[in-house]
Protein backbone atom coordinates (compact mmCIF):
# COMPACT_ATOMS: atom_id res chain seq x y z
CA UNK A 1 0.00 0.00 0.00
CA UNK A 2 2.64 1.97 0.85
CA UNK A 3 3.86 2.52 -3.62
CA UNK A 4 0.11 3.04 -3.34
CA UNK A 5 -0.01 6.15 -1.63
CA UNK A 6 3.26 7.09 -2.89
CA UNK A 7 2.41 7.24 -6.45
CA UNK A 8 -1.01 8.86 -5.49
CA UNK A 9 0.11 11.72 -3.68
CA UNK A 10 3.13 11.79 -6.52
CA UNK A 11 0.33 12.37 -9.20
CA UNK A 12 -1.68 14.84 -7.01
CA UNK A 13 1.13 17.30 -6.42
CA UNK A 14 3.48 17.15 -8.98
CA UNK A 15 5.96 16.61 -5.99
CA UNK A 16 9.52 14.35 -7.20
CA UNK A 17 9.44 12.65 -3.96
CA UNK A 18 7.90 12.31 -1.01
CA UNK A 19 8.98 10.95 2.76
CA UNK A 20 6.05 9.67 4.92
CA UNK A 21 6.21 12.22 8.70
CA UNK A 22 4.39 11.87 11.31
CA UNK A 23 1.01 10.01 12.33
CA UNK A 24 -1.19 12.60 13.43
CA UNK A 25 -3.52 10.08 14.60
CA UNK A 26 -5.45 6.68 14.39
CA UNK A 27 -8.73 6.49 13.25
CA UNK A 28 -11.78 5.79 15.26
CA UNK A 29 -11.91 2.15 16.29
CA UNK A 30 -9.06 1.11 14.40
CA UNK A 31 -9.58 1.36 10.60
CA UNK A 32 -7.15 3.18 9.97
CA UNK A 33 -4.62 6.15 10.24
CA UNK A 34 -4.09 10.26 9.44
CA UNK A 35 -0.02 10.86 8.43
CA UNK A 36 1.42 13.66 7.01
CA UNK A 37 3.92 13.70 4.20
CA UNK A 38 6.38 15.69 3.66
CA UNK A 39 7.19 16.76 -0.21
CA UNK A 40 10.38 17.66 -2.50
CA UNK A 41 9.61 19.62 -5.69
CA UNK A 42 6.18 20.42 -5.36
CA UNK A 43 5.35 23.83 -6.11
CA UNK A 44 2.13 24.77 -4.36
CA UNK A 45 3.02 22.84 -1.10
CA UNK A 46 5.70 21.30 0.86
CA UNK A 47 3.36 18.48 2.92
CA UNK A 48 0.12 16.61 2.58
CA UNK A 49 -2.36 14.56 5.01
CA UNK A 50 -3.18 11.62 3.98
CA UNK A 51 -5.94 9.35 5.40
CA UNK A 52 -5.76 6.48 5.05
CA UNK A 53 -8.71 4.20 5.69
CA UNK A 54 -8.26 0.31 5.98
CA UNK A 55 -11.21 -1.09 8.14
CA UNK A 56 -10.03 -3.96 10.52
CA UNK A 57 -11.36 -7.88 10.06
CA UNK A 58 -12.16 -8.10 13.73
CA UNK A 59 -14.12 -5.45 16.03
CA UNK A 60 -12.34 -2.85 18.34
CA UNK A 61 -14.95 -0.62 19.68
CA UNK A 62 -14.06 1.28 22.92
CA UNK A 63 -17.00 1.09 23.96
CA UNK A 64 -18.19 -2.46 23.27
CA UNK A 65 -20.66 -1.30 20.25
CA UNK A 66 -18.86 -3.81 17.55
CA UNK A 67 -21.29 -5.41 16.15
CA UNK A 68 -22.25 -5.60 12.03
CA UNK A 69 -24.43 -2.79 12.03
CA UNK A 70 -21.66 -0.56 13.70
CA UNK A 71 -19.42 -1.65 11.11
CA UNK A 72 -21.79 -0.86 7.72
CA UNK A 73 -22.45 2.50 9.25
CA UNK A 74 -18.30 3.22 9.26
CA UNK A 75 -18.22 1.91 6.27
CA UNK A 76 -20.89 4.13 4.56
CA UNK A 77 -19.06 7.38 6.69
CA UNK A 78 -16.19 6.93 4.55
CA UNK A 79 -18.27 6.48 1.48
CA UNK A 80 -19.66 9.82 2.36
CA UNK A 81 -16.41 11.20 3.05
CA UNK A 82 -15.09 10.11 -0.58
CA UNK A 83 -18.16 12.50 -1.60
CA UNK A 84 -18.10 14.65 0.35
CA UNK A 85 -14.43 15.66 -1.18
CA UNK A 86 -15.05 14.26 -4.52
CA UNK A 87 -18.90 16.65 -5.15
CA UNK A 88 -19.41 19.41 -2.24
CA UNK A 89 -16.20 20.59 -0.57
CA UNK A 90 -15.17 22.83 -3.52
CA UNK A 91 -18.19 25.04 -3.02
CA UNK A 92 -16.67 26.22 0.71
CA UNK A 93 -15.38 29.77 1.17
CA UNK A 94 -13.11 31.22 3.25
CA UNK A 95 -15.76 31.59 5.99
CA UNK A 96 -16.21 27.81 5.88
CA UNK A 97 -13.08 26.54 5.27
CA UNK A 98 -12.24 23.40 4.79
CA UNK A 99 -9.43 21.48 3.39
CA UNK A 100 -8.97 20.98 -0.41
CA UNK A 101 -9.11 17.63 -1.42
CA UNK A 102 -6.02 16.53 -3.89
CA UNK A 103 -7.30 13.27 -4.50
CA UNK A 104 -9.04 10.96 -3.32
CA UNK A 105 -9.40 7.38 -4.20
CA UNK A 106 -11.23 3.92 -2.87
CA UNK A 107 -8.69 0.82 -3.12
CA UNK A 108 -9.24 -2.52 -2.40
CA UNK A 109 -9.35 -2.76 1.07
CA UNK A 110 -10.86 0.88 2.02
CA UNK A 111 -10.18 4.27 1.14
CA UNK A 112 -7.28 7.29 0.21
CA UNK A 113 -7.74 10.75 0.87
CA UNK A 114 -4.74 13.49 -0.35
CA UNK A 115 -6.13 16.32 1.35
CA UNK A 116 -4.18 19.92 1.80
CA UNK A 117 -2.17 20.68 5.21
CA UNK A 118 -4.64 23.10 7.17
CA UNK A 119 -1.13 23.85 9.36
CA UNK A 120 1.12 24.67 6.32
CA UNK A 121 -1.65 26.79 4.93
CA UNK A 122 -1.96 28.72 8.58
CA UNK A 123 -4.44 26.86 10.54
CA UNK A 124 -2.13 24.92 13.19
CA UNK A 125 -3.86 25.79 16.23
CA UNK A 126 -5.62 23.43 17.88
CA UNK A 127 -7.85 24.02 21.35
CA UNK A 128 -9.16 21.75 23.72
CA UNK A 129 -11.32 24.95 25.63
CA UNK A 130 -12.35 27.81 23.94
CA UNK A 131 -13.25 31.29 25.24
CA UNK A 132 -15.97 33.31 24.30
CA UNK A 133 -14.25 34.73 21.32
CA UNK A 134 -13.01 31.48 19.96
CA UNK A 135 -16.92 29.99 20.27
CA UNK A 136 -17.75 33.15 18.41
CA UNK A 137 -15.45 32.22 15.92
CA UNK A 138 -16.59 28.19 15.32
CA UNK A 139 -20.60 29.38 15.32
CA UNK A 140 -19.22 31.87 12.23
CA UNK A 141 -18.21 28.61 10.57
CA UNK A 142 -21.29 26.63 11.27
CA UNK A 143 -23.52 29.84 10.41
CA UNK A 144 -21.41 30.16 6.74
CA UNK A 145 -21.54 26.58 6.14
CA UNK A 146 -25.28 26.46 6.88
CA UNK A 147 -26.15 29.01 4.67
CA UNK A 148 -23.49 27.76 2.07
CA UNK A 149 -25.87 24.54 1.58
CA UNK A 150 -29.53 26.00 2.77
CA UNK A 151 -32.07 23.89 0.60
CA UNK A 152 -29.70 21.38 -0.89
CA UNK A 153 -30.42 17.66 -1.03
CA UNK A 154 -27.77 15.80 0.70
CA UNK A 155 -27.29 13.38 -2.66
CA UNK A 156 -24.32 10.93 -2.15
CA UNK A 157 -24.03 11.83 1.28
CA UNK A 158 -25.92 11.06 4.58
CA UNK A 159 -29.73 11.23 4.05
CA UNK A 160 -29.82 12.62 7.67
CA UNK A 161 -26.54 14.19 9.31
CA UNK A 162 -25.02 13.54 12.78
CA UNK A 163 -23.07 10.49 13.99
CA UNK A 164 -25.82 9.85 15.93
CA UNK A 165 -29.12 10.13 14.16
CA UNK A 166 -31.66 7.69 15.35
CA UNK A 167 -32.53 5.84 12.14
CA UNK A 168 -28.52 4.25 12.76
CA UNK A 169 -28.69 3.88 16.31
CA UNK A 170 -31.17 1.20 17.02
CA UNK A 171 -28.72 -0.84 19.47
CA UNK A 172 -28.50 2.90 21.70
CA UNK A 173 -32.06 3.44 21.64
CA UNK A 174 -32.86 -0.22 23.30
CA UNK A 175 -31.02 0.53 26.60
CA UNK A 176 -31.84 4.33 27.19
CA UNK A 177 -33.31 3.54 30.90
CA UNK A 178 -35.33 7.24 30.84
CA UNK A 179 -38.54 5.34 29.63
CA UNK A 180 -40.39 8.84 29.19
CA UNK A 181 -37.22 9.98 26.08
CA UNK A 182 -37.33 6.45 24.69
CA UNK A 183 -40.81 6.85 23.91
CA UNK A 184 -40.31 10.39 22.82
CA UNK A 185 -37.49 9.57 20.69
CA UNK A 186 -39.01 8.83 16.97
CA UNK A 187 -41.26 11.68 17.38
CA UNK A 188 -37.95 14.11 18.40
CA UNK A 189 -36.32 12.75 15.45
CA UNK A 190 -39.42 13.65 13.11
CA UNK A 191 -39.69 16.79 14.58
CA UNK A 192 -35.96 17.65 13.38
CA UNK A 193 -36.56 15.76 10.46
CA UNK A 194 -39.89 17.92 9.24
CA UNK A 195 -37.92 21.34 9.66
CA UNK A 196 -39.37 23.28 6.48
CA UNK A 197 -35.45 24.68 6.35
CA UNK A 198 -33.15 22.20 5.87
CA UNK A 199 -29.19 22.47 4.84
CA UNK A 200 -26.00 20.14 5.58
CA UNK A 201 -24.74 19.73 8.69
CA UNK A 202 -21.41 18.83 9.65
CA UNK A 203 -22.14 15.87 11.53
CA UNK A 204 -19.58 15.84 14.07
CA UNK A 205 -19.07 19.60 15.18
CA UNK A 206 -16.81 19.45 18.47
CA UNK A 207 -13.71 21.26 19.16
CA UNK A 208 -11.46 18.58 18.20
CA UNK A 209 -12.40 18.79 14.34
CA UNK A 210 -12.06 23.12 14.34
CA UNK A 211 -8.40 24.36 13.20
CA UNK A 212 -7.87 27.77 14.50
CA UNK A 213 -4.88 30.15 13.06
CA UNK A 214 -1.69 29.80 14.98
CA UNK A 215 -2.43 34.00 15.57
CA UNK A 216 -4.59 36.52 14.85
CA UNK A 217 -8.34 36.46 15.59
CA UNK A 218 -9.15 35.03 11.79
CA UNK A 219 -11.91 32.50 10.40
CA UNK A 220 -11.58 28.87 11.17
CA UNK A 221 -11.50 25.67 9.26
CA UNK A 222 -12.98 22.44 10.16
CA UNK A 223 -11.84 18.90 9.38
CA UNK A 224 -13.58 15.64 9.33
CA UNK A 225 -16.24 14.83 7.09
CA UNK A 226 -17.68 11.43 7.73
CA UNK A 227 -21.29 12.27 9.01
CA UNK A 228 -22.17 15.41 7.11
CA UNK A 229 -25.87 15.05 5.59
CA UNK A 230 -29.18 16.80 5.67
CA UNK A 231 -30.69 18.31 8.56
CA UNK A 232 -31.85 21.31 10.77
CA UNK A 233 -28.27 23.31 11.46
CA UNK A 234 -29.24 23.04 15.28
CA UNK A 235 -28.20 19.65 15.46
CA UNK A 236 -24.53 21.39 15.08
CA UNK A 237 -24.76 23.99 17.18
CA UNK A 238 -26.31 22.28 19.96
CA UNK A 239 -23.52 19.64 19.78
CA UNK A 240 -20.50 22.09 19.25
CA UNK A 241 -21.54 23.88 22.73
CA UNK A 242 -21.89 21.01 24.45
CA UNK A 243 -18.52 20.05 23.22
CA UNK A 244 -16.81 23.09 25.00
CA UNK A 245 -18.89 24.92 27.68
CA UNK A 246 -19.91 23.68 30.66
CA UNK A 247 -23.11 22.92 32.09
CA UNK A 248 -23.29 26.71 33.49
CA UNK A 249 -22.04 28.50 30.17
CA UNK A 250 -24.42 26.64 28.53
CA UNK A 251 -27.64 27.45 30.34
CA UNK A 252 -26.35 31.24 30.98
CA UNK A 253 -25.64 32.08 27.79
CA UNK A 254 -27.61 30.16 25.23
CA UNK A 255 -29.62 33.31 24.38
CA UNK A 256 -25.94 35.29 23.50
CA UNK A 257 -24.41 32.27 21.97
CA UNK A 258 -27.63 31.60 19.35
CA UNK A 259 -28.01 35.50 18.52
CA UNK A 260 -23.78 35.01 17.36
CA UNK A 261 -25.06 32.37 15.55
CA UNK A 262 -28.03 33.69 13.47
CA UNK A 263 -26.24 37.32 13.76
CA UNK A 264 -23.80 35.20 10.77
CA UNK A 265 -26.41 33.14 9.79
CA UNK A 266 -28.24 36.24 8.34
CA UNK A 267 -25.45 37.80 7.19
CA UNK A 268 -23.77 35.25 5.17
CA UNK A 269 -27.42 34.14 3.44
CA UNK A 270 -27.78 37.87 2.70
CA UNK A 271 -24.33 37.68 1.04
CA UNK A 272 -24.92 34.27 -0.71
CA UNK A 273 -27.75 35.68 -2.06
CA UNK A 274 -29.89 32.82 -0.52
CA UNK A 275 -34.28 32.64 -1.84
CA UNK A 276 -35.68 32.07 2.07
CA UNK A 277 -36.16 34.56 4.93
CA UNK A 278 -33.64 34.59 7.58
CA UNK A 279 -36.00 35.86 10.20
CA UNK A 280 -38.36 32.64 9.62
CA UNK A 281 -35.32 30.38 9.66
CA UNK A 282 -34.21 32.09 12.53
CA UNK A 283 -38.04 31.15 14.00
CA UNK A 284 -38.20 28.26 13.25
CA UNK A 285 -34.61 26.94 14.45
CA UNK A 286 -34.74 28.77 17.46
CA UNK A 287 -37.95 26.71 18.23
CA UNK A 288 -36.01 23.40 16.80
CA UNK A 289 -33.01 23.95 19.26
CA UNK A 290 -33.93 22.21 22.50
CA UNK A 291 -34.60 19.36 20.72
CA UNK A 292 -31.67 19.37 18.86
CA UNK A 293 -29.88 19.24 22.36
CA UNK A 294 -32.38 16.52 23.70
CA UNK A 295 -31.77 14.43 20.78
CA UNK A 296 -27.89 14.27 21.28
CA UNK A 297 -28.91 13.67 24.86
CA UNK A 298 -31.10 10.99 23.43
CA UNK A 299 -27.88 9.50 22.17
CA UNK A 300 -25.63 9.53 25.18
CA UNK A 301 -27.73 7.81 27.57
CA UNK A 302 -27.79 4.56 25.77
CA UNK A 303 -24.48 5.03 24.31
CA UNK A 304 -22.71 6.01 27.77
CA UNK A 305 -25.18 6.71 30.27
CA UNK A 306 -21.96 8.30 32.55
CA UNK A 307 -21.01 10.84 29.83
CA UNK A 308 -19.68 14.32 31.57
CA UNK A 309 -21.66 15.76 28.85
CA UNK A 310 -25.30 14.22 30.74
CA UNK A 311 -25.04 17.11 32.84
CA UNK A 312 -28.41 18.68 35.00
CA UNK A 313 -28.97 21.66 31.81
CA UNK A 314 -28.87 18.70 28.98
CA UNK A 315 -31.64 17.13 31.83
CA UNK A 316 -34.12 19.73 31.90
CA UNK A 317 -33.84 20.53 28.37
CA UNK A 318 -34.52 17.14 27.65
CA UNK A 319 -37.64 17.35 30.40
CA UNK A 320 -39.20 19.83 28.78
CA UNK A 321 -38.70 18.84 25.63
CA UNK A 322 -40.35 15.72 26.57
CA UNK A 323 -43.54 17.20 28.45
CA UNK A 324 -43.80 19.20 25.11
CA UNK A 325 -44.05 16.01 22.87
CA UNK A 326 -46.06 14.20 25.23
CA UNK A 327 -48.69 16.78 25.42
CA UNK A 328 -49.45 17.63 21.89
Amino acid sequence: MSAVIEDLILSATGAGSTTRGDRIQSLWSGYGEIVRFHLEGAEATSSVIVKHVAPPRGGTHPRGWDTDRSHQRKLRSYQVEHAWYADWAGRCGEGCRVPRALATEETEDGWLFVLEDLDAAGFAGRRSGLDEAAVARCLTWLAEFHATFLGDKPDGLWETGTYWHLATRPDEWEVIGDKPLKAAAMAIDERLNDAQFQTLVHGDAKVANFCFPESGDGPVAAVDFQYVGGGCGMKDVAYFLGSCLSESDCEAGEERLLGIYFDALRSAMVRLGKPQDPSEVEAEWRRLYPYAWTDFHRFLLGWSPGHWKLNGYSGRVATQVVQEVCGE
